[in-house]
């Protein structure tokens, strides 16, 4: 066998190991999606998960696209179960690519710890701000059609009373919230991502 056709073997190997690395991060991703909570002093409606974890690892693992393709696994799946027309799944979708985008792009550039920390702060301000547009312009307009935005409104008010508008939703109960997660998130991934980091790298080469 020639040194060209040992090299695509094993370049073909490589890419079908970090593959199926990657499903297995989108399979955690949507086990993680399933085990979700309320939290005080938000709305019932917003529910705590950690599946934006294993997109973050695949992210810093292996780029920012395959992130994105680990939430889109998660998220595809997630319609089978939707209570919310797809909606929900489609915000969650494009908050969780942002975090993988922004987090993957800073961090691909440099990779050191210092990077890694960067790239998390950018990827959880980033889902942040695509959280407030698709929570103000997406999310709350289909849900209208459910529940009149009145009685989404009155809900959010009596957990927390200065919110008495979409727009004040938006600032004080799905941001916060966006940003809590993703911190969360991030912090769990930025203490454990070295170490995992080696074991992968031995899988995959």
């Amino acid at each position: 066998m020639t040194d060209v056709e040992t090299g695509g073997v094993r370049r073909g190997r490589l890419s079908a190991r970090k593959l199926s690395m990657i499903g297995m991060l989108a399979a955690v991703s949507t086990v993680l999606a399933f085990i979700d909570f309320s939290l005080p002093f938000f709305p019932p409606f917003l529910k705590f998960d950690l599946s934006d974890l294993p997109v973050l690892l695949s992210a810093f693992m292996f780029g920012p696209v395959s992130g994105v393709f680990v939430t889109l696994v998660k998220n595809v799946i997630g319609l089978f179960s939707t209570s919310t027309a797809g909606v929900g799944e489609l915000s969650n979708f494009l908050i969780s690519a942002a975090l993988s985008l922004g987090a993957g792009l800073v961090y691909r550039g440099h990779k050191s710890k210092r990077q890694a920390l960067i790239g998390t702060v950018a990827g959880v301000l980033a889902m942040v701000v695509v959280s407030g547009f698709s929570n103000y312009f997406l999310v709350i307009p289909a849900y209208s059609k459910v529940m009149p935005i009145d009685a989404i409104v009155a809900m959010c008010h009596e957990i927390n009373p200065s919110i008495n508008g979409i727009l004040g939703y938006v600032i004080l109960a799905a941001m916060p919230f966006t940003l809590l997660k993703g911190a969360v998130c991030g912090g769990i991934t930025f203490l454990v991502y070295k170490k995992l980091h080696g074991a992968v790298q031995k899988f995959v080469r």
